[in-house]
């Protein structure tokens, strides 16, 4: 499942890590581990706008996973700015947070792993998003966690009865 449209450079290594940070602080408020960034480039140079994790449990929400809460805290940004950036997220987007993308005309998306759960990535390639998938091991051994330990949380956050957890990855 694991596969690159483009390779992971040193940025990219960065701005993971900074969303691998987020997931950490989302697991240890008993939260989904999943972090996101938004990364802009723009003629001064990449900045971040802002960053997110999974705060479901935390805020009582249904739709505050990683990218959702990423891009509500960047605010109210003009359509051109999205579209020179890159979002960064430690887990393969759902439908919901690669709708959110595609709306908002996100050009890239950087992947932390998509073994524990890959649900758009085909729609968001077919849209014309860039992405890459970094297979990392702290985003896979979070996930493994997450899946082991909170069960019922995740099967929550993916929109199924935790019963069916071993129809879906």
């Amino acid at each position: 499942m694991a596969s690159n449209d483009a390779p992971l450079s040193d940025a990219d290594r960065t701005y993971l890590d900074l969303a691998i940070e987020q997931a950490q602080i989302g697991w240890d408020e008993g939260g989904v581990p999943i972090g996101a960034v938004l990364v802009h480039h723009g003629a001064d140079g990449p900045e971040v706008l802002a960053v997110g994790r999974n705060r479901r449990v935390q805020m009582d929400s249904v739709i505050r996973h990683g990218e959702t809460d990423c891009l509500e805290n960047a605010g109210r940004l003009s359509a051109s700015v999205y579209r020179e950036c890159t979002l960064y997220t430690t887990l393969s987007p759902c439908t919901m947070c690669a709708g959110t993308a595609i709306l908002y005309e996100i050009p890239r998306v950087v992947i932390g792993e998509n073994r524990s759960f890959e649900a758009s990535e085909e729609w968001l390639r077919s849209k014309g998003a860039e992405l890459v998938v970094a297979d990392d091991e702290t985003c896979i051994g979070l996930m493994d966690r997450m899946m082991s330990e909170r069960p019922e949380i995740w099967a929550e956050d993916i929109g199924v009865d935790s019963s069916e957890l071993g129809n879906r990855s």
